[in-house]
């Protein structure tokens, strides 16, 4: 027999598919066929239920963790169910604005990017993750270079909000601190007040054209002004509220593994970058975010945005059994206040 898919489901299907979801997430336990029958605002009876469970277990869209136990979604069932089965509504005008209200206008940027973090992570009870916003945003006070041992710089940036960045650059030759020190004193003279963005872009542009005739300056501060101004870094992101995955009931292997993503980075960012292509509130479930790590997971994610710029992206992560309808809004909502936020001006 061929096998069904989901338009093929029948409106009993997705009621009890509907309602299994909703049941599971609830208790986090395996939902039976009577319990099921119960529940369900249709009238059907325990054989029924079997049935229908029987094709939507055969379609991938529930399975039974332990013989006679019940039946729990799938990443494919609780797809479908986010898809199609329930509404997700903004949050109301009351919690938009009771949220909104704790975001301090006196915040640095970094200080905005932590409190978003927490917010997610305590509205939501789980891992909230913020990235950093792009360097190349932020407005230039004063840039200084200082020399490392070999041929490593540190640059450290003092921006519009006094924040302060440091980064370690490498250069093709190592560099006095008087050579340095001439390269950040031509650009606090000459870009000071510039969107970062646009100093690397105007200085490597017109430098390139004379390489020629540039001086010993020129030429240092064409290197370091290329790295130090890269917007092509890798960005950071800030955790809150991981704690929180340990009142879960995923194995602890699967804890210790996504602690240990969160300490080294490198694939959640990856995920989170791929999160910056597109516009909206965006979902994976289980292996649908192509980490092994995060397959016991769901991620709900959503861009930030300064002057229309989008700058970096925001998100939760937490078990496959979340209350999507209640995520998504507060993911959605927190992105657009903490874009609000960093586009007020700073006293």
């Amino acid at each position: 027999m061929a096998k069904k898919h989901s338009n093929d489901l029948s409106e009993k299907s997705r009621i009890l598919l509907k309602t299994l979801v909703e049941q599971y997430i609830a208790e986090g336990q395996p939902i039976a066929s009577k319990s099921l029958a119960d529940a369900a605002s249709v009238s059907v009876s325990p054989a029924t239920v079997r049935n229908i469970m029987s094709d939507l277990e055969e379609m991938g869209y529930v399975s039974s963790p332990h013989t006679s136990a019940g039946r729990v979604p799938t990443a494919r069932g609780y797809r479908f169910f986010v898809d199609t089965l329930i509404r997700v509504d903004p949050l109301d005008t009351y919690d938009l604005a009771s949220l909104n209200r704790t975001f301090d206008p006196d915040m640095s940027s970094k200080e905005l990017v932590e409190h978003a973090s927490n917010i997610l992570s305590e509205f939501t009870r789980m891992a909230g993750l913020v990235t950093i916003p792009r360097r190349d945003q932020g407005t230039l006070r004063h840039v200084e270079f200082l020399s490392l041992e070999g041929s490593r710089v540190l640059v450290i940036l003092v921006l519009d909000d006094h924040e302060v960045q440091n980064r370690v650059i490498y250069t093709r030759q190592a560099y006095t601190e008087a050579q340095l020190r001439e390269a950040s004193n031509f650009i606090n003279a000459h870009f000071a007040g510039e969107p970062l963005g646009n100093i690397r872009d105007r200085l490597v542009a017109s430098m390139k054209n004379d390489r020629e005739s540039m001086n010993s300056l020129m030429q240092t501060t064409l290197e370091v002004a290329d790295q130090a101004f890269d917007r092509e870094e890798i960005s950071d992101f800030v955790v809150k509220g991981q704690e929180n995955l340990l009142a879960t009931n995923q194995a602890l292997e699967d804890i210790r593994q996504l602690f240990e993503a969160f300490s080294m980075k490198g694939e959640i960012l990856h995920l989170l970058d791929r999160c910056m292509e597109s516009e909206g509130v965006q979902l994976f479930i289980g292996n649908e975010s192509g980490y092994e790590v995060l397959d016991e997971c769901s991620v709900v994610t959503s861009p930030y945005h300064v002057a229309g710029e989008l700058v970096g992206v925001l998100g939760v992560i937490g078990p496959t059994r979340m209350a999507y309808d209640r995520v998504i809004p507060i993911v959605d909502a927190t992105a657009r206040l903490l874009s609000a936020a960093l586009e007020t001006p700073r006293r």
